[in-house]
């Protein structure tokens, strides 16, 4: 029995250790360098994200940043899942730091939205898709993408009890708060009425390396 434990006990490490070095690829880096635009974290927000990457104009890169952000959420839930069922939760919590504090970009991570979201679209669809919709109607009718995510993360809590998935709501609980703290500044700025709006330019686009060759 006490071998069988130490097999799982390496097992859900592996994976959790994978799933960390997966989430450790940001997509709004690796996009940006392959498209020959300037690190995210040098300009607008700073923050490596499809939010920050949108505002070079370029929209198919910030569209794959996202795409890959929340594809890796995602990938890193459903193969352990297939491999390692007992560490599914784990490794979610786990792909969500390795973005916040990712290791192959000296810990300079992102706010982690859409990587939370393939997390839990990883642990069940109707959980993702609630969550979702949530952030799309605050996003709508407020025009705040903080705001939306912060209230989505709340909600992402509420569905996971509602849902009486309740092996995953440590998991989900600890991704919602480190996502608020992520956010502190945004909140800041929230309360002080100086948060940007969806639409708003909050700083000049970085110049394309690309527009002098076109």
């Amino acid at each position: 029995m006490f071998r069988f434990y130490r097999i799982g006990a390496m097992q859900t490490a592996l994976t959790v250790l994978g799933a960390y070095l997966l989430g450790s690829v940001s997509f709004a880096i690796v996009v940006s360098r392959l498209a020959g635009l300037p690190d995210p974290r040098t300009y607008g927000s700073k923050n490596p994200g499809a939010t920050n990457v949108l505002r070079t104009g370029r929209r198919v890169v910030a569209a794959l940043t996202l795409a890959g952000d929340a594809g890796k959420g995602w990938l890193a839930v459903w193969l352990a899942l297939l491999f390692a069922p007992q560490a599914a939760a784990y490794a979610g919590v786990a792909v969500f730091a390795g973005h916040l504090f990712p290791v192959f970009h000296r810990f300079q991570g992102g706010k982690g939205v859409a990587t939370a979201a393939g997390v839990l679209f990883g642990f069940d669809p109707w959980l993702g898709l609630g969550t979702l919709v949530t952030w799309i109607a605050m996003a709508v009718f407020f025009r705040y993408s903080s705001l939306a995510a912060l209230v989505a993360a709340a909600f992402a809590v509420f569905f996971t009890a509602f849902m009486k998935m309740y092996s995953l709501l440590p998991a989900v609980a600890v991704i919602a708060a480190l996502l608020v703290w992520r956010h502190r500044e945004n909140i800041r700025r929230l309360l002080a009425g100086t948060e940007s709006r969806l639409g708003e330019k909050k700083a000049s686009p970085p110049p394309d390396p690309s527009a002098a060759s076109r």
